[in-house]
């Protein structure tokens, strides 16, 4: 392998696979990055077997071959070199020489058909979105992700393919997101599956313009992010899927609410952060009490103090308090860009549901007032 590649392709290629590179790890292969030169581009594959992220990038390939390398000190190395361009030649037992202008090294590999090989999908099960809607159906969606391992089954999103539609579900119990889009779905192409946490993380850093090509199987899914422009290569994340059955998370969605206010997104956002500086790890809630025209958010502990803003709102229903987790609350206020949302709740015991001019749905379950 003979390779002469511009720097800053060598570490866009990098940056995008390393984050999936398992610094501890009984297999050292899953430290090294797969690197192989073909054609008129270098392509990079990193895994820690569950999840694995591919990509290549454009380089002037004299000699075709295939090595792979630590992938943190290939980083390090590259990201400190002062010339543009880098050389890169494998010589014997899988030592790579890497040459930019005055600086020379040699890095220590291991044969690339020890690394692991990536799984193939059927191809009729595709399914094409922008790579923008994705990414914003993520936003909506990933912060209510369960971080709670013994409910392995609620640690990642939930998709479900059906009826030319993809909606996307997080849940931890104690809210729940959900979102949808339309699609077109090709026959053969419908189903659900759960993608877990790792990958959705990657997902999120990776998605960017462009389509993308959706592909799943019984304990898999691939998903392929085709560059916005021409000449751009493609870049391929390969998830394994979390086992087992996702709850019915239609039941705890309130079929009908006593009221249903207009609130100003932005405005309770920051209403909702000032009042969360008075509250504590003990005690973390805020109330939040509809009067006529107005809302009053307070937070009141022991040991720290008290807080109350005071929200004007077009509201003639009757009065109600409730109160809430501040965090899960403007976790979607901070994920949604609309200038309003809709806040529907029947009493201090019923779960809230936030609602917006956007295929969006929020459920969050009250707390006991002191």
């Amino acid at each position: 392998m003979k390779v002469s590649i511009a720097k800053d392709q060598l570490l866009t290629g990098l940056q995008a696979v390393q984050n999936v590179v398992s610094s501890r790890t009984t297999l050292a292969i899953l430290s090294n990055v797969l690197i192989r030169a073909t054609g008129n581009r270098l392509e990079m594959t990193a895994t820690d077997l569950d999840v694995s992220v591919s990509l290549a990038v454009a380089a002037s390939v004299q000699v075709e071959g295939a090595v792979t390398l630590p992938a943190k000190k290939l980083f390090g190395i590259t990201r400190e070199l002062a010339a543009p361009e880098i050389e890169l030649v494998l010589g014997d037992k899988s030592v790579v020489s890497i040459q930019a202008g005055t600086s020379f090294y040699k890095i220590h590999g291991m044969p690339a058909e020890d690394f692991p090989s990536l799984p193939t999908f059927a191809e009729q099960k595709v399914v094409t979105l922008q790579q923008q809607r994705l990414k914003s159906m993520l936003r909506k969606t990933s912060f209510a992700v369960s971080t709670d391992e013994s409910r392995f089954v609620l640690n990642g999103i939930y998709f479900s393919l059906k009826e030319d539609k993809v909606s996307l579900v997080a849940t931890d119990g104690r809210r729940l997101a959900l979102t949808d889009e339309e699609v077109e779905l090709p026959e053969g192409a419908e189903g659900d599956f759960i993608v877990p946490t790792k990958a959705i993380n990657e997902l999120n850093r990776l998605l960017g313009a462009g389509a993308v090509d959706i592909r799943f199987g019984d304990n898999q899914v691939g998903l392929t992010l085709h560059p916005s422009e021409e000449g751009g290569h493609a870049t391929y994340v390969i998830s394994k899927l979390v086992d087992g059955t996702y709850p019915n998370f239609r039941q705890v969605i309130p079929q009908e609410s006593l009221e249903r206010v207009t609130l100003p997104r932005e405005e309770l956002l920051q209403a909702l952060k000032r009042a969360e500086i008075m509250t504590s790890d003990k005690s973390n809630s805020v109330k939040m009490a509809f009067t006529k025209n107005q809302l009053a958010i307070t937070a009141n502990t022991q040991d720290v103090g008290e807080a109350r803003e005071t929200l004007t709102i077009n509201y003639k229903g009757k009065d109600i308090a409730i109160a809430f987790n501040p965090t899960y609350l403007m976790d979607p206020l901070k994920a949604l860009e609309t200038d309003e949302i809709f806040f529907e709740i029947s009493d201090e015991l019923s779960p809230g549901v936030v609602k917006c001019n956007e295929p969006f749905l929020y459920v969050i379950m009250p707390m006991r007032m002191s």
